[in-house]
């Protein structure tokens, strides 16, 4: 971790849940964070913790759909911090709600956050590294960059989009020579605030499908990713089983999710007629790092390298193939 004192460090989403976590463990390592969100003083509460470390943070209020804020904001952090050597982008917004619920502004709203918020956050940092040939980005992803699932079809979709944005600009710097690395971390279903204030169209209220871990699980494999850039990182073993799924029996998680995953996502309360939630504009008084579900959340996950966990499934694959082909000789031979 002492390789990452007196870095500078830009984390997008870090008033809240994965985003803060994140942005406090960059602290605690001694890195100079800048603390980009919507809600100022939330990140004001961040920056203080932050400081309270020992290290340097800065809190720059800022809505990532508005590209050209966001530019701007990463051009602060270089005069006032130094030069950008880690760029997180990690915020989002969500709605629960089966598609013929929502409404066309909806998804346009979850996209410019979800999907072009990673877009403009990457290229305010790419506008920094490019000129020094160096930098990491790192792309806050999920199992449903690979899997959609059922009352997140415009979460889904940013995650999917991202992805593919992110092969693409991997391949142009791979072109280019770049020694910028480029590294998307796949999550499994996290514990933050994001249930309490997220829209949902749906009678009872949001939950995360269990595995549920703590944002700090996710924090240190994003401070490993900054450590030790790989192409994709896999957190827990229920990102990997709906990834791997996802790739072999698409048809059978069609079905499965479709019986467990509507159930899956709601708690077993109705939802408040009261009930806030953050698409538009934030909601203040529930930001923090964790969420209501501490009581199951892990503190604990595997992290494997997408190339890793691929290999090992092919070798088990295999091995699965010799064994039947073995059983069926020996069938032949008796």
């Amino acid at each position: 971790m002492s390789d990452l004192a007196q870095s500078v460090v830009a984390v997008t989403g870090a008033s809240a849940g994965v985003g803060r976590a994140t942005a406090l463990l960059f602290g605690r390592c001694g890195a100079h964070v800048a603390l980009i969100a919507r809600d100022a003083a939330s990140l004001e509460d961040v920056r203080r913790e932050i400081e309270e470390c020992g290290s340097t943070a800065l809190a720059l209020p800022c809505d990532v759909s508005d590209a050209e804020a966001l530019d701007q904001a990463a051009r602060r952090v270089e005069q006032e911090l130094g030069p950008i050597a880690v760029w997180v982008n990690c915020a989002m917004v969500t709605v629960f709600s089966p598609v013929w619920r929502m409404t066309a502004k909806e998804f346009r709203r979850v996209t410019e956050v979800t999907y072009l918020g990673f877009v403009h956050g990457t290229m305010a940092a790419l506008a920094c590294m490019r000129p020094r040939n160096a930098g990491v980005i790192i792309q806050v992803g999920s199992s449903l960059a690979y899997r959609g699932i059922p009352l997140q079809s415009a979460y889904c979709g940013a995650k999917h989009a991202i992805r593919g944005f992110t092969d693409a600009l991997r391949s142009e710097l791979i072109h280019e020579g770049s020694g910028i690395q480029v590294v998307m971390v796949q999550l499994p279903a996290m514990n933050t605030p994001q249930f309490d204030w997220a829209r949902t169209h749906m009678p009872r209220e949001p939950r995360p499908v269990a595995p549920v871990f703590q944002p700090e699980v996710a924090a240190r494999a994003i401070v490993r990713a900054a450590l030790s850039p790989r192409r994709e990182l896999w957190l827990g073993l229920s990102t990997v089983k709906v990834i791997l799924a996802s790739m072999l029996a698409p048809s059978f998680l069609d079905r499965y999710l479709a019986d467990h995953a509507v159930d899956g996502q709601e708690r077993p309360t109705a939802v408040s007629r009261n009930r806030r939630d953050d698409l538009m504009k934030p909601v203040r008084s529930l930001h923090g790092t964790h969420g209501a579900f501490g009581e199951e959340a892990r503190t604990r996950a595997a992290l494997l390298s997408g190339e890793s966990a691929r290999l090992c499934a092919g070798l088990l694959g295999l091995g699965g193939l010799a064994l039947a082909a073995g059983l069926v000789l020996r069938r032949r031979v008796r």
